[in-house]
């Protein structure tokens, strides 16, 4: 049954670039959430950055999938960028919504702003923001800060991980706010994709390793690199990452792999990542900093299997499994020991992990809880 709109919860989703997604886990997350929970009941509005999606041409966008969308124009220079605009929709987000969602915690500092007008606050602090090498050192210190003082301004910590929510509350102790685990989401792929963009790459489906991320050190990258050119198996690792970037990191990854590594370089595309991870023998897994990650969810969704790295936020998320690793040595071994199973072996690993997605991880249970908290916050 429809809920009338004047006692509909107002909420306002801040941290991400915007509507409709065209860049990371946070814009899809806002909007597959925020489309959702329009449906059931919510009024949704979206602050998006203003600079990006007018400089094209583009009409600029009242509303997506049931949601408002309100722009913020961006203007200060580098990593503060992201903390300007998210200053700014957080003042104008002082009046007019029962609840605001920020996402990321590079401006905390700010988070008590609509608070004083009554709105309650919640912060998803997405990962171990300050452990990523991007950042340098004055960054990374800002960051670890803003971790403990989003402990003080937030009604609500909202983790995707209950392992987050343990390392995040044994930094900060006592002053852990009330907080809730909601998982990032995901769809599970449809069986029998067209494998033709694979075929397209050169690539026969069954018959390549998989690598999807961001090349830095904290996903592993090199190890994994490292790892399949010792265990050799007798097809090629696929890496999708921004190697282009042109890092040192990146630079001495790709000389590591020359010969034995295919990289594509950064792929957005979705119609050619489904095919891609579905067609995966084997996909490799590396990040360590996160909490939920969404690529793993997605090729979990596809129905891959993953080979992840040994640490408490992938374990959260794969279960108890023969996949991780913690090194170059037990990597091989992995790589190694999947490669001589049966098929039936990863036929079965694939429906696992397909089946976890969709008892655990769906957009629409996902949706569910956080509807029903939203309704219990902005009652109490």
């Amino acid at each position: 049954m429809p809920i009338p709109p004047e006692v509909a919860p107002r909420i306002a989703f801040l941290g991400a670039r915007g509507v409709p997604a065209r860049y990371g886990g946070f814009e899809t997350f806002v909007e597959e959430i925020g489309a959702r929970l329009v449906k059931r009941g919510i009024d949704v509005t979206v602050f998006c950055e203003a600079e990006g999606r007018l400089r094209s041409g583009a009409k600029r966008l009242e509303s997506h999938r049931g949601m408002h969308l309100e722009y913020v124009l961006p203007w200060a220079p580098g990593p503060a960028r992201t903390i300007q605009v998210d200053v700014a929709g957080l003042l104008r987000a002082m009046s007019g919504f029962d609840l605001v969602v920020l996402l990321g915690y590079g401006a905390a500092f700010a988070a008590w702003l609509p608070r004083v007008s009554g709105v309650k606050v919640w912060i998803n602090p997405d990962g171990l923001e300050w452990q990523r090498s991007k950042w340098g050192l004055p960054a990374k210190m800002w960051l670890s800060l803003m971790e403990r003082v989003a402990c003080r301004t937030a009604n609500r910590l909202i983790f995707d991980n209950a392992a987050l929510a343990d390392v995040i509350g044994k930094r900060v102790g006592k002053h852990l706010p009330d907080h809730s685990v909601l998982a990032y989401g995901a769809d599970p792929l449809p069986k029998g994709v067209d494998a033709g963009p694979v075929q397209d790459l050169g690539l026969v489906p069954g018959e390549y390793d998989l690598l999807l991320c961001r090349c830095e050190p904290e996903n592993h990258v090199a190890e994994i690199v490292e790892a399949h050119r010792q265990a050799s198996p007798d097809r090629p690792l696929v890496a999708v990452a921004n190697t282009e970037i042109g890092t040192p990191y990146a630079l001495e990854t790709v000389a590591q792999g020359e010969g034995h590594v295919r990289f594509l370089g950064s792929v957005y595309d979705p119609d050619v990542l489904a095919p891609l991870r579905q067609n995966a023998r084997l996909y490799m897994h590396g990040h360590s900093v996160g909490g939920t990650n969404p690529s793993l969810l997605e090729a979990m969704g596809a129905g891959s299997v993953v080979l992840a790295h040994d640490n408490p936020f992938n374990r959260e998320v794969l279960g108890r499994q023969d996949v991780y690793w913690r090194d170059v040595a037990e990597l091989v071994e992995r790589i190694q020991g999947w490669s001589e199973r049966p098929t039936e072996d990863l036929d079965q690993e694939r429906e696992r992990n397909r089946k976890r997605i969709e008892e655990d991880y769906s957009w629409e249970r996902l949706a569910d809880q956080y509807a029903q908290l939203i309704w219990t916050d902005v009652a109490s």
